[in-house]
């Protein structure tokens, strides 16, 4: 399904105003290639909550992979429902799905205290909550101005950005070698070569800058024996991800906990669609997109649920990407999709990405996710910086990262209050928006 969207210049000339269309369709020879570079930038963020759970749920061997596997397809089927969408569902932009490490904290006590049959229950009742909120997203547009969504997407970079760090260190696990200097040549080789593709060429190269980085830091790391091509070879060329195979089984804790995360997933990824629509396009989202978004978020979590995958978000580092290449094409991004299902049906051609090391993703996350923060920032930038308002960006993220960094500090409250406060992101959100709504404006 089209729709039309007028496109927004970021930029001067025909040139800018083409690449800032989300219904553009760049040349197969440039598309696919600017698709992959979508999914290398999530591949490994998408694959690692499915390895946590695995290793939680004593997994190993096929039922380690088959994990994976789901992830992969379920990704790429739930970014087809934004980008091409159906009736309401999708917000027919950019928006790359993919399992969310929102869920976690979430999914850990699940999974150890009930099993993967009602992690995968919760998953599915989860996910039609979180397509509900789609109903009336919307309506609550008012509460969430750029001063408020400036908020949710900064705190959404500045939260991610240790991630980038430890990715470039070693990898989020801390290996033995973690903060070697290997680790961090071959990331700051990726990011000097993002910086200097992106701004020493034009068009389709500078577009495609992560990439180009993602290439040569995998290519570096091959002589330095970094890559594992034992892995690949070990892969299976084609397999099919079974309906329901751990069951599904339906406790109220459970699902009461999926429940309130989604409220902090249908934040991020409002948060996720202005950051698009404004780094990328140059504009504010509207209440269509936000809903769009929102349902296909809900939809591709419950169609998870069903196939064996985690619950699925909108990516924050794709949004950096897009605000890095300026490249609003869904069809780009459609293409990248195609790529996850593929990557799912044929599990070896996942595993030749699975197999980059994790400081060569490191040096391109630091980058993306320093992006989003900086589209944050931008989206602030539209707000008048009075005493009032800059309170308002104090308190939230004073709060919002300070809970996040120190999530002991509230270890005395319930479980799942816990949870919901160290996730960085809704505390930041709910603060921001009570105090814009109770604090008196300023003349």
């Amino acid at each position: 399904m089209t729709e039309n969207v007028e496109p927004a210049s970021t930029g001067s000339g025909p040139g800018a105003s083409r690449l800032s269309d989300t219904n553009y369709r760049p040349p197969l020879v440039q598309a696919v290639p600017l698709g992959i570079q979508h999914v290398l930038a999530m591949f490994a963020g998408n694959v690692t909550v499915p390895i946590i759970i695995a290793g939680i749920a004593g997994l190993a061997g096929a039922d380690k992979v088959f994990l994976i596997q789901a992830a992969m397809m379920v990704a790429g089927v739930a970014t087809l429902f934004q980008t091409i969408g159906f009736g309401p569902v999708g917000a027919r932009l950019p928006i790359v799905q993919g399992t969310s490490f929102a869920f976690i904290p979430a999914m850990i006590p699940i999974v150890k205290g009930a099993g993967l049959g009602a992690l995968f229950g919760a998953t599915l009742v989860g996910g039609i909550f979180h397509f509900l909120l789609g109903t009336f997203i919307g309506r609550i547009r008012g509460i969430l101005p750029p001063l408020v969504t400036g908020i949710v997407v900064l705190a959404i970079g500045l939260s991610l950005i240790p991630v980038g760090i430890k990715y470039a260190a070693g990898g989020a696990h801390m290996p033995p070698d973690f903060g070697a200097l290997h680790h961090w040549g071959l990331a700051l080789l990726v990011m000097a070569v993002i910086l200097g593709v992106k701004f020493l060429s034009r068009g389709f190269a500078s577009a495609a800058a992560i990439l180009a980085g993602l290439v040569v830091g995998y290519l570096v790391a091959i002589p330095m024996g970094l890559v594992d091509f034992a892995r690949v070879g070990e892969a299976a060329w084609f397999a099919l991800p079974e309906f329901a195979k751990y069951g599904l089984e339906f406790e109220m804790t459970a699902i009461l906990a999926m429940c309130l995360m989604s409220v902090v997933s249908a934040i991020e990824t409002v948060g996720d669609i202005s950051g698009i629509t404004k780094g990328g396009a140059n504009r504010e989202a509207t209440d269509k997109e936000l809903a769009g978004g929102t349902y296909a978020d809900g939809l591709g979590t419950a169609f998870g649920g069903l196939f064996g995958a985690m619950p699925n978000t909108s990516y924050s580092q794709n949004v950096g990407l897009v605000a890095l290449t300026g490249m609003m094409s869904r069809h780009v991004v459609t293409i990248g999709a195609l790529f996850l299902i593929l990557a799912g049906l044929v599990p070896k051609v996942g595993a030749v990405i699975s197999v980059m090391p994790n400081a060569v993703l490191g040096g391109a996350a630091i980058v993306m996710f320093g992006m989003i923060a900086g589209t944050g920032l931008k989206l602030l930038s539209d707000v008048v910086m009075n005493r009032r308002n800059m309170v308002i960006i104090a308190m939230s993220l004073g709060i919002g990262l300070g809970l996040k960094s120190v999530p002991e500090a509230v270890a005395g409250l319930p479980g799942s209050v816990s949870v919901l406060l160290t996730s960085g992101l809704l505390p930041a959100a709910a603060v921001a928006i009570l105090l814009n709504l109770i604090l008196p404006k300023e003349g």
